[in-house]
């Protein structure tokens, strides 16, 4: 058998069974008491990834917002876990023999040690990544293949 499994920080291929897609994400930030603003984004939010549940062979892995403070005392937000879970999956589905190819949709270089083990278990990893937008080399190097995501590769998709 010959499969793959798409992990977004989507994928195409003709002739190999998808395993899943992974899509991981983190939801929008929520006061206490939630503003309009953050309600709208929220359930905005939860409307696509329930769309995405709701397709065939798609999992939908969510991380959670931490609360941190700038040097000049203001609140920002960081997700967290979004990054683990992703290697996390890439790992087990390779070393697992799950899969034979990984496609990876991300730009960061936290993943690099685990397309290493990936790699080392068999799994070719292919970077997908937006023409205007380079990879991060650390991350380009790791990879087997870096393809860009131009107009041809999107009316593949399209059709």
């Amino acid at each position: 058998m010959n499969r793959y499994a798409v992990f977004i920080d989507g994928g195409y291929a003709k002739n190999q069974e998808r395993l899943r897609t992974y899509y991981y994400d983190c939801p929008p930030f929520v006061g206490a008491p939630p503003s309009a603003d953050e309600r709208e984004r929220k359930a905005k939010f939860d409307r696509f990834t329930a769309m995405l549940d709701r397709e065939s062979r798609f999992q939908v892995r969510l991380g959670r917002l931490a609360k941190r403070y700038n040097n000049d005392g203001s609140d920002r937000y960081e997700q967290k876990m979004v990054d683990i879970l992703l290697a996390v999956d890439l790992v087990q589905l390779s070393v697992g023999h799950q899969i034979q190819r990984a496609v990876l949709l991300a730009n960061d270089s936290d993943f690099v040690p685990a397309i290493e083990i990936a790699k080392n278990a068999g799994t070719v990893v292919e970077l997908y990544y937006l023409e205007q937008i380079k990879p991060y080399s650390g991350l380009r190097a790791a990879c087997d293949d870096c393809i860009p995501i131009d107009a041809s590769i999107v009316r593949q998709i399209a059709v």
